[in-house]
C-alpha cells in the first residue's frame, strides 16, 4: 500500500493539543525483583533515548537494588522494534518505548510488519511539540527569511526528520502545504543520527521536536514552534499561530509491553512510570529539556487510544490513504 504522506496534514490538523496533567508525587509501588530491559526503537542520542536515560536515573534512585538496561533495535522509523515486541518475554521486565502518531501512520502506509492493534501501551509519559530549526550558520535568521528562500528556489531546500511516516515527516509536509513551499524531506533513523547533519549544515534544517532545539541551542536556530504559547526556554521563537497557521502539534512517547503481558504486570509497569513521572526530579529534567509531561495510565488508556486511533484512521480513510 502506498500513499502521499502530504495527506497526513489533514489528520494532524485535527489533533488537539494535550494538556499537561499536573499531579503531586506518587509513591513508588513495589520495585521489580530483577533488572528491567528497556527496548528503544530509535538509535541513541534522540528524544526517546534522552527520556529513557531520565527514567533510568529516577528509577535507580527509587529502586536501588535493580538496574534498567537500555537496549537499542533501530530501523524502519521504529517499525523494526515494534514489529518484534510481541516476541519479547511477557514477564513484566521487558518494556518498549513507543510513539504516537508513528504506530498508527506506519501500518496505514503498509510497509511495516505490525498493525496498530498489535501494540499494547502501558503508559504515555510525555509529549514533544514540533519545531522548525536551521543550523546556527544558516543565513536565515527568521522564519520569513526561510520561507522567502524556499519560495525562490522550489525543491532546493532540504529538511531532516526522524523516520518515514512519522510525526516529523507529516509535520514537514504540513509545513510545505501551510506556507506554499516545496522542500525535500530527508529521513534519518532517529534524531540522534540527524544531529550531525543539521549541526554540520549538511542539510538546510529540520522539522523536529523542542528537546532537540533546546539540547542544541548553541548549534541550531529555532524559527517557529507548534505550541499554543511561546516556549519558556525559547521566548524569542514565534509560534506557528503567530505566523498565521493554527498549528499546535507534536508527538507522544510512551511505554509498551508484549501483548501477552498479564494485566497485573501491565498495571505494575504503569504504576511505576506514574511514580517516576510525578517525581520532582523528573519534572525538573522534563522542564529543562523541553518535554511536556503527561500521565496516561490504566484508567485513561482505553479512551485515549480510542480517540487517537479514531482520529488518525478516520482522517486517513476520508482522504483515501492506504489505497493502492
Amino acid at each position: 500500500m502506498q500513499f502521499n504522506i502530504s495527506h497526513l496534514i489533514g489528520i494532524l490538523c485535527l489533533a488537539a493539543s494535550p494538556a499537561v496533567m499536573a499531579q503531586s508525587a506518587t509513591p513508588m509501588p513495589a520495585c521489580p525483583e530483577k533488572n528491567m530491559l528497556y527496548w528503544q526503537a530509535f538509535p541513541p542520542g534522540g528524544e526517546s533515548d534522552l527520556s529513557a536515560r531520565h527514567q533510568q536515573m529516577v528509577l535507580k534512585k527509587k529502586c536501588a537494588a535493580i538496574d534498567t538496561i537500555i537496549q537499542y533495535k533501530a530501523g524502519a522509523g521504529g517499525g523494526l522494534m515494534w514489529g518484534q515486541m510481541n516476541s519479547l518475554p511477557s514477564d513484566g521486565l521487558n518494556v518498549v518505548g513507543i510513539n504516537l502518531p508513528h504506530i498508527v501512520f506506519q501500518p496505514i502506509e503498509g510497509q511495516v510488519q505490525y498493525k496498530t492493534a498489535d501494540i499494547t501501551p502501558a503508559f504515555w509519559f510525555h509529549y514533544t511539540p514540533d519545531v522548525l530549526v536551521v543550523p546556527e550558520s544558516s543565513p536565515y535568521k527568521t522564519f520569513a527569511e526561510f520561507i522567502a528562500a524556499a519560495k525562490k528556489d522550489p525543491g532546493k531546500m532540504s529538511l531532516g526528520g526522524s523516520g518515514l511516516n512519522s510525526a516529523n515527516h507529516a509535520a514537514h509536509e504540513r509545513l510545505n502545504a501551510a506556507f506554499g513551499i516545496k522542500s525535500v524531506y530527508v529521513p534519518y533513523k532517529g534524531t540522534g543520527d540527524m544531529t550531525l547533519a543539521v549541526v554540520g549544515a549538511q542539510i538546510d534544517g529540520a522539522v523536529t521536536y523542542t528537546p532537540f532545539a533546546i539540547a542544541n541551542r548553541a548549534k541550531v536556530r529555532p524559527l517557529a514552534v507548534a505550541m499554543e504559547k511561546r516556549h519558556p526556554l525559547m521566548p524569542d521563537v514565534p509560534t506557528f499561530r503567530e505566523l498565521g497557521v493554527d498549528w499546535v502539534d507534536g508527538a507522544y512517547r510512551g511505554m509498551g509491553v508484549p501483548k501477552s503481558t498479564s494485566p497485573d504486570n501491565r498495571k505494575k509497569i504503569a504504576d511505576m512510570w506514574m511514580a517516576m513521572n510525578t517525581d520532582p526530579e523528573m519534572k525538573e529534567l522534563a522542564a529543562k529539556n523541553g518535554f511536556e509531561l503527561v500521565n496516561i495510565g490504566n484508567a485513561q488508556m482505553d479512551a485515549f487510544m480510542k480517540e487517537r486511533i479514531s482520529l488518525y484512521i478516520e482522517g486517513a480513510q476520508r482522504l483515501g490513504l492506504g489505497k493502492k
